[in-house]
């Protein structure tokens, strides 16, 4: 398998999670999104979407990191990421998407780069934007949780989809002063994540275009 992706991307982040939970080979290949390599050759050949991540396996190429991994999930089942049962399987999906559908597209790398270059935000406001919308989703998340049997991970004791999503939420909130005050649960599932060396190796500072 051949991963395209960006250290400090979290949509890619999720799926270096993903791989390494499941202790599966790939090669890495870095796409500068920062810089707009995304959106030049050779890429634009390979992504229809010229997003990131893209995974190259079986001749195939997959794009959206939620699709990625639940893909992986179904040809490479141990360890699971999705719970057993269809309830489980439905409020892990919802937590996933609390984050990979309400707060990352405010806030991901083109919605800032718009804000700045189009709307002309200065860098105070822009932050601001990222703040606010992201406490606001982590508050909803942590709502979430709060609905749930209280466990160490997201939902159970094992990693999940939704811990895949949340690691690299929480990474790049830090970046941005994020205040996680409040978030107990939320907090409890990305430390118990951290220990963890399959997150740990995802991380942007291991990546080998990590700058």
């Amino acid at each position: 398998m051949k991963l395209h992706n960006y250290f400090r991307s979290s949509a890619s982040y999720r799926v270096r999670i993903a791989l390494n939970l499941k202790g599966l080979d790939y090669d890495y290949v870095s796409v500068h999104i920062a810089r707009g390599d995304h959106k030049k050759p050779p890429y634009v050949a390979l992504s229809a979407d010229t997003l990131v991540p893209l995974l190259e396996t079986d001749n195939e190429r997959l794009s959206q990191s939620m699709a990625i991994i639940e893909y992986l999930d179904e040809t490479h089942p141990e360890p699971p990421l999705l719970p057993a049962d269809a309830l489980g399987r439905a409020k892990v999906r919802a937590l996933a998407q609390s984050i990979a559908c309400d707060i990352h597209p405010l806030n991901n790398l083109r919605v800032l780069k718009y804000l700045v270059r189009e709307l002309k935000v200065d860098d105070e406001a822009k932050n601001t934007w990222y703040r606010h919308w992201c406490r606001e989703g982590l508050e909803a998340f942590e709502r979430q949780l709060a609905q749930l049997p209280d466990s160490n991970f997201c939902y159970g004791e094992t990693p999940t989809l939704a811990d895949c999503c949340l690691v690299p939420q929480i990474f790049n909130a830090s970046r941005f002063d994020v205040s996680f005050e409040g978030l107990p649960r939320t907090m409890r599932a990305y430390e118990a994540c951290m220990a963890l060396p399959a997150f740990k190796l995802a991380e942007p500072s291991a990546c080998p275009d990590s700058e």
